[in-house]
């Protein structure tokens, strides 16, 4: 019986045996040896001496970079066309030329659609969209605060955006008002009682939940930031809207999405600047006169230094006793490209952006990798396009709507709706940017083929694009009607009409047993 169970039980493959004989300590250091092989970044030894080998809290690593990366990345970003470049991709694809809209989806008691209350909320929310109404400065409109909140992002990692209320809100009433990330001060730290404590500007309650948020008192027309001076103003959490991502469980503040590309974004613009000064240089350089001995020009000899510029068409002379050593800056020459590119490819993915649309390269690409890269592109725009809803519009949306029932400016008709029924009035989805097909006749083709076969709906499509279903069937529906009336304002009989019009949509006219016309 002992002897099945043996056979039974696997035998463990490539470990060393140990014998009985050999000693605790040798046993132990041939175990500890064995375990190592299995994880070769888990080695310390003096390839791995500058690789950390004990994890950093979230709220160090924040402290001890945040700064350092934000400034970083502003320098990059207003400086290196790689920097400029990934901002226009963040905010041309997570926000778009119309921002992320709003459609309400508010039902009645039996459970239909009412598209008049629904009308009245989008048509009230676009009439706050205003510039004049939704920044407290009146320079913005709603999708550009969208704008800027995703640039602030994506170049200096987070964004705050402080609600206000009442007269100071401007005429509505209600509008919002961008806050400078760096105005929140990383190094703010204290100890509450309660088991409350401030960290990082934030001051939190013994759960880790936001209560307060400090900002350096500063007025807009001080241009300085002030780091440890103490001299801060408190805003209650429900004023404020923090967003960021979060990489590390407990990170209290957001890191530039731009940090792990950061370094080779710097070298490669230096790198450029040097290729660019030497070929220019090369292109410069014409020749030297130099004169016998005797024969040439005095030189002044109190100058310590004899600079020679290189100048394009221009011959300099020689000093007295100064001979030409052969110099041929012919850098940049064939490796140029390759290492450029292939700085650029780590930096794209370090962006989660194309490398193609970062460098703006398409050389060499074919339809179905280009297709490929832009469809996995866009999944992660379409996260981010989540994160923003979720962290910055519908904090703004449900605040607004708050303020908007209790002072009674939406309304169906002329009744003002009711605040009692505000969680009706929260049932909404938002419609995000999207984009064009990249083979409308072969995307169109399948999509048709999905609905047809009841694997997706006729609103679903229409959404992939962008669109409101209600809003563009709505638009058929007018259309439609709006055709026939012409055609039967023309005397053309009404049947005629509406076949004429229902075969410019592609549907086939039928005989009275449901069959289709010959030559349809």
């Amino acid at each position: 019986m002992l002897n099945i169970l043996k056979r039974q039980i696997a035998e463990v493959p490539n470990v060393t045996q140990i014998n009985s004989h050999e000693s605790v300590v040798k046993k132990g250091s041939r175990v500890f040896s064995n375990a190592m092989r299995w994880f070769k970044a888990g080695v310390n030894d003096r390839l791995t001496s500058a690789w950390p080998s004990t994890p950093l809290p979230a709220d160090l690593i924040v402290e001890r970079y945040q700064r350092t990366l934000v400034a970083r990345s502003r320098e990059q970003c207003a400086n290196n066309d790689y920097g400029r470049n990934y901002l226009r991709l963040t905010h041309q694809n997570i926000v778009g030329p119309q921002g992320v809209t709003l459609q309400a989806q508010i039902r009645n008691g039996q459970g239909k659609l009412d598209n008049k209350l629904c009308d009245a909320v989008e048509q009230e929310w676009a009439n706050w969209n205003k510039k004049h109404y939704c920044d407290i400065q009146g320079k913005k409109s709603w999708r550009s605060i969208q704008r800027s909140c995703v640039i602030s992002a994506a170049k200096d990692g987070e964004f705050f955006v402080r609600i206000i209320r009442g007269a100071d809100a401007g005429d509505y009433g209600f509008a919002v008002q961008m806050i400078d990330a760096q105005r929140c001060p990383i190094m703010y730290s204290a100890k509450l009682s309660g088991g409350r404590f401030i960290r990082q500007g934030i001051e939190f309650n013994q759960f880790g939940r936001p209560i307060a948020y400090y900002f350096d008192s500063d007025s807009e027309e001080e241009k300085q930031y002030r780091f440890g001076s103490g001299n801060y103003i408190r805003v209650p959490a429900e004023q404020i809207i923090h967003g960021y991502l979060e990489e590390i469980v407990g990170q209290k503040r957001g890191l530039p999405w731009t940090a792990t590309s950061l370094f080779r974004m710097k070298q490669l613009s230096e790198f450029e600047d040097s290729a660019i000064t030497n070929a220019r240089i090369s292109a410069n350089k014409m020749g030297f006169i130099q004169w016998k001995e005797g024969r040439g020009p005095e030189f002044d000899p109190e100058e310590d230094e004899i600079i020679i510029e290189s100048q394009a068409g221009e011959f300099p002379v020689l000093p007295d006793g100064a001979e030409l050593k052969e110099w041929s800056p012919n850098y940049p020459t064939g490796e140029f490209l390759p290492f450029h590119k292939a700085m650029l490819r780590s930096m794209a993915a370090g962006m989660g952006v194309l490398y193609n649309n970062l460098a703006s390269d398409l050389e060499g690409v074919n339809f179905s990798s280009i297709r490929q890269g832009t469809l996995d592109e866009r999944e992660h725009w379409k996260e981010l396009q989540q994160w923003l809803i979720e962290a910055l519009i519908e904090p703004v949306y449900y605040a607004w709507l708050e303020y908007a029932l209790l002072k009674g400016v939406i309304k169906k008709g002329n009744v003002s709706l009711k605040a009692v029924d505000i969680e009706r009035y929260t049932q909404v989805s938002w419609q995000p940017r999207r984009w064009a097909w990249i083979d409308p006749s072969a995307d169109v083709t399948a999509a048709e083929k999905s609905k047809n076969n009841m694997l997706t709906s006729a609103g679903a499509i229409i959404r992939e694009q962008g669109k409101d279903p209600q809003t563009v069937w709505a638009e058929i529906a007018r259309d439609t009607r709006a055709m026939i009336d012409e055609l039967v304002a023309q005397d053309i009989s009404k049947e005629i009409a509406e076949e004429m019009v229902l075969a410019s949509m592609g549907h086939k006219q039928t005989t009275g047993v449901g069959r289709p016309k010959e030559g349809m």
